[in-house]
């Protein structure tokens, strides 16, 4: 579909750059009263080529309409995936029962922070974080921060968020 769409898009710029150089070409000669002997009688051709530029237009404006819905139902699944995924995260946290601090540390750990910055963004020593996150690690059954964000992907990734259109 994308394809198909770029596809159009450039033929209607090759019909509208042509439209254009025909008409520029058109208005230069009619404004320093130069005739070509094959711009004589062009009037029918002239309107077959606003015709082409009216209907370039009209396909143009379909294809801004067709994009901006796409734009719309993209931010919609990313606005799905994220609450899925807090949520999923959630209802995780609460299964393994981890505390309020662990389920900070957990949740910053899983946005890729370092124990470093963790430990500085918490206002606590990094050992404490080294504890928590162990602690957290093995509540969950995992060895450690890449095993816990690849539990949570998985988790998003196993069923679809939203239904595809004609499914």
């Amino acid at each position: 579909m994308q394809n198909k769409q770029t596809s159009l898009l450039w033929l209607l710029l090759v019909v509208q750059g042509l439209c254009a150089t025909f008409f520029l070409v058109d208005a230069v000669m009619d404004w320093t009263g130069g005739e070509a002997p094959g711009f004589r009688h062009l009037h029918q051709f002239e309107m077959v080529l606003a015709l082409a530029l009216i209907g370039g237009l009209m396909a143009t404006i379909s294809l801004i309409r067709t994009q901006r819905a796409r734009e719309k139902q993209m931010q919609r699944q990313i606005a799905v995936a994220s609450g899925a995924f807090a949520d999923v995260i959630d209802r995780q946290f609460d299964e393994w029962r981890l505390s309020a601090a662990e389920r900070d540390v957990a949740m910053l750990s899983i946005k890729g922070l370092s124990v470093a910055e963790i430990a500085a963004l918490r206002q606590t020593k990094e050992g404490t974080i080294k504890a928590q996150s162990a602690a957290i690690y093995k509540k969950a059954g995992v060895s450690g921060r890449l095993q816990l964000l690849s539990f949570f992907v998985e988790e998003l990734l196993s069923d679809p968020l939203l239904d595809r259109p004609g499914t």
